[in-house]
C-alpha cells in the first residue's frame, strides 16, 4: 500500500471537484462544493442513526437506493434541517440545477448540508453557486471542495492510498469534515470517498458498512450525534481490475485500502475536536466479550471528567475506572490494570506508587494512548477521542451567534 502526497478526492482519475463561496458564510469563505464523475458511478453510503434527519440527507438517502451517482453537492453554514417542506423543496431545486448543467439525471445528483439546524438552504444563492462551482470544476479541485465543507474544523482532512488488485493499481481517496457533535452512529461529519476500483454494488455497500463501523464509528468528541451525517463512496471502475464480485482476496485488499483511508480520516476528526489539544486513543483489551470492550471504551471516551483530566494533564486514573464501572459492561474491578502510555497507574483495580513526573511528560504529548486491561477474556476494542478544553465551551456556547 502506498500513501499519496497532496491527497484529495481528485487524486482518483475521472473525478473533478470545486469549492467556492456562494454567500452562505460571511467574509467570502468557501461554503459550496461540487464533486463530479466523468461517468455514472457505483455508490454506497452510511448515514446518521439519529431519527431526526436533515432534508438534504433525506433526499440523498432516497436517491441512493439505486446506488448510482453522477455528482455530489455539499454545503456548509446551513444544515437544512427541521424547516418543514421548504427544506426538501430547496434541496430538490438545487440538485435539479446541477443536473441540468451537467446533463445528467436529476435522481443521480445527491446533496449534503452541514451547519446550524433550523435554517433552510438559501436557494437562490445555492443555485447561482452551483453554476460558479460548475465553471470552477477541476481535476485539482479536491482540496477546495474539502475547504468548502469545513465548519468549526481547524484543519482539512484528506487521505489517499494506492493498492494493487489483480495486477491493476487502484486508488482510494477520501475527505471528511467534522470537529464537534461527533459520536458513533455517526457524529457531525460528512465524508466523501472516491475510488477507481471496479466493484459490484453489493460488495461496495458491504465494504463501506464494514469499514465505517471500525473507523468513523470509533470516534467520539462529545457524545452527541448530528442530523446531517453521511459517508458516501463513489467507485467509477476506471482501474479496470476484474469486477470484485467473487474474489475474496481482491475484496480483502480493497477493504484494507479503504480502511487505511477511513482510519486516517477518523484520527484527524478526533484530533481536531472542537477546542482539543490532544488526540486520545482509549484501548480496552482482554474483555469477556466484544460488546464489553466497546462499551467501556465508549464510556471512557465520552466522559467529561476523563476528558477534562487529560486537558489538565492530570493522571487521574480513578475517573477512567469509574467510567468503566458505570458503562454497563461486565468485568471484575479487582483485576483491572490501567496504563497511560506505557506507565502503569493502576494495578488489580487499586492504587500503586507511580512516577507523577513521568505521567506528566506522557500527558503533555499531543497524542496519548490509554490502555485498560480487564484480564477477563480475549476481546479488545478502541475509541479515538480528544480532551475537553475551555475552548470547547466557548465554541459551543456561542455557535449561532
Amino acid at each position: 500500500m502506498k500513501y499519496l502526497e497532496n491527497a484529495s478526492i481528485t487524486s482518483v482519475k475521472g473525478f473533478k471537484a470545486s469549492g467556492i463561496s456562494c454567500g452562505i458564510k460571511a467574509n467570502d469563505r468557501k461554503d459550496l462544493a461540487l464533486i463530479v464523475s466523468d461517468k455514472t458511478v457505483t455508490a454506497a453510503g452510511v448515514y446518521t442513526r439519529n431519527i431526526v434527519k436533515g432534508h438534504s440527507l433525506q433526499l440523498t438517502m432516497e436517491r441512493m437506493k439505486n446506488q448510482e451517482v453522477d455528482a455530489v453537492i455539499l454545503n456548509s453554514g446551513c444544515a437544512n434541517a427541521c424547516v418543514g417542506d421548504k427544506g426538501k423543496e430547496s434541496a430538490v431545486n438545487v440538485t435539479k440545477a446541477a443536473a441540468e448543467l451537467l446533463g445528467v439525471k436529476e435522481e443521480n445528483v445527491i446533496i449534503g448540508s452541514t451547519g446550524v439546524i433550523g435554517y433552510a438552504l438559501p436557494e437562490e444563492k445555492m443555485i447561482a453557486g452551483v453554476k460558479n462551482a460548475y465553471d470552477a470544476l477541476s481535476e485539482k479541485g479536491g482540496h477546495d471542495a474539502e475547504l468548502a465543507v469545513m465548519t468549526t474544523d481547524t484543519v482539512p482532512k484528506e487521505v489517499a492510498v494506492e493498492v494493487e488488485i489483480g495486477g491493476k493499481t487502484v486508488t482510494i481517496a477520501g475527505m471528511a469534515k467534522g470537529s464537534g457533535m461527533i459520536h458513533p452512529n455517526m457524529g457531525t461529519m460528512i465524508s466523501i470517498i472516491t475510488t477507481d476500483v471496479n466493484i459490484s454494488k453489493k460488495h461496495l455497500n458491504k465494504a463501506i458498512k464494514k469499514v465505517t463501523e471500525q473507523t468513523f464509528n470509533r470516534v467520539s468528541v462529545d457524545g452527541d450525534t448530528s442530523v446531517c451525517d453521511m459517508c458516501i463512496i463513489l467507485a467509477n471502475g476506471n482501474a479496470e481490475n476484474e469486477l470484485i464480485e467473487h474474489s475474496w482476496e481482491d475484496y480483502r485488499t480493497f477493504v484494507e485500502g479503504l480502511t487505511a483511508v477511513c482510519d486516517g480520516l477518523a484520527r484527524m476528526l478526533a484530533k481536531d475536536g472542537e477546542g482539543a489539544t490532544k488526540l486520545l486513543e482509549v484501548v480496552v483489551k482482554n474483555a469477556w466479550s466484544q460488546e464489553d470492550a466497546y462499551t467501556i471504551a465508549c464510556a471512557v471516551a465520552k466522559s467529561p471528567l476523563c476528558k477534562t483530566a487529560f486537558f489538565g494533564e492530570d493522571a487521574n486514573w480513578g475517573r477512567i475506572l469509574t467510567a468503566a464501572g458505570y458503562s454497563g459492561a461486565a468485568f471484575d474491578p479487582e483485576r483491572v490494570d490501567i496504563f497511560i502510555g506505557d506507565l502503569t497507574v493502576c494495578a488489580n483495580g487499586a492504587a500503586l506508587p507511580f512516577d507523577e513526573d513521568a505521567a506528566l511528560e506522557i500527558l503533555k504529548k499531543d497524542e496519548v494512548v490509554v490502555t485498560i486491561d480487564l484480564k477477563d477474556g480475549t476481546y479488545r476494542d478502541r475509541m479515538w477521542t480528544c480532551d475537553f478544553s475551555y475552548d470547547y465551551v466557548k465554541i459551543n456556547g456561542s455557535y449561532r451567534t
